[in-house]
């Protein structure tokens, strides 16, 4: 009786923890607004390299964006946007078709995780046990944390994502991000376009069949396709960086 006991707790427990594995975050008002003024801050180098930025209308608003292309933000600016924005802006409401969206997808993405986490490789993928998926509805369109293992995901107020329909596409390209971000982009010292292209094959490869809206970003780095054709090479990926790095 113990021994089933036991083993049920296991069973139990194992349930547990692979449905609270992945957390859906609606942010509170002074996080968001904290989001949005770091986005002001960063707008210029947005601009310059073509990034589509999310931000609340408003007059204000356009005033700050002025400001901000010229540097010229202060903390008297920081103070009226936080009062515009927690008292006038936010509303939780407007994350709900978000959160409920990527809620439809957590069983697909732990079933995602533990293939991951059972896959055998010549190199090291950090798993975290648990994810922290927070949602904005500002911003150039996503983020990782690759420390403390958080994947900040745009929505829109109706539920929709950028890219994809299915968040689902977005999110284990960014799990996947965290997971090599140490063993493979930064040991091998990854450019951009590199590393784009190395997690694309690895997802595409990987869960191909059951995402099969993902796309391959057209990155314009596309040497390491000749050493990534299936599954079984994605074992030896840090053993292909190596070679193809050295030509």
């Amino acid at each position: 009786m113990s021994k089933y006991l036991i083993l049920l707790f296991t069973f139990l427990t194992n349930i547990l923890f692979a449905q609270n594995r992945i957390e859906v975050i609606i942010p509170s008002a002074e996080a968001e607004a904290q989001y949005v003024w770091q986005t002001l801050q960063d707008l210029r180098f947005f601009q310059k390299n073509n990034y589509q930025v999310s931000l609340p209308e408003g007059e204000l608003m356009e005033d700050l964006k002025a400001k901000a292309l010229n540097d010229s933000l202060s903390p008297t600016d920081y103070n009226a946007f936080k009062t515009f924005f927690t008292e006038k802006v936010y509303d939780p409401q407007k994350y709900q078709g978000g959160y409920l969206q990527v809620s439809k997808q957590l069983s697909s993405l732990e079933q995602f995780l533990r293939q991951i986490g059972r896959t055998k490789r010549n190199w090291d993928f950090t798993l975290f046990p648990r994810y922290r998926v927070l949602l904005t509805l500002y911003g150039p369109g996503g983020s990782y944390d690759p420390e403390i293992g958080q994947i900040l995901l745009y929505t829109t107020p109706q539920g929709g994502f950028k890219q994809y329909e299915n968040p689902a596409n977005t999110i284990i390209h960014e799990i996947v991000h965290i997971g090599m971000e140490e063993s493979i982009v930064q040991h091998f010292q990854l450019s951009h376009a590199m590393k784009e292209r190395v997690i694309d094959q690895f997802v595409q490869l990987s869960f191909g069949k059951k995402l099969p809206q993902y796309r391959v970003q057209n990155m314009g780095e596309v040497r390491i396709d000749a050493y990534l054709k299936n599954k079984k090479s994605l074992r030896y990926l840090d053993q292909h960086l190596q070679e193809l790095l050295k030509k």
